[in-house]
């Protein structure tokens, strides 16, 4: 998995791509933790995100509730496979998903 984010004031954009799974996942759950101080709004770019996990849908949750308490999030440009995944777990219903 490779992270990597573009700032604009109070937005954050975070690219995901690779595999988000239990050996991957606690690192984004880091970044996310250490580069959302003051931002409101988080752009989650999975565009070259190929699977995740149980333990990556974790790491999105608890990043959902995050910003339900400072601004929003929303996930864009979302593999098929991914969204599948989504799509099964509910978590399409969950994410604000472009």
């Amino acid at each position: 998995m490779q992270l990597s984010k573009n700032s604009e004031g109070s937005r954050l954009t975070i690219s995901v791509s690779g595999r988000v799974d239990t050996v991957t996942a606690p690192e984004l759950e880091s970044f996310i933790n250490e580069n959302t101080n003051g931002v409101t709004e988080l752009i989650l770019d999975l565009k070259d995100m190929s699977y995740t996990s149980s333990a990556g849908l974790r790491v999105l949750l608890k990043a959902q509730k995050l910003m339900n308490q400072q601004g929003s999030m929303k996930v864009t440009n979302v593999q098929s496979d991914v969204m599948e995944i989504f799509e099964m777990t509910g978590f399409s219903d969950i994410l604000t998903i472009e």
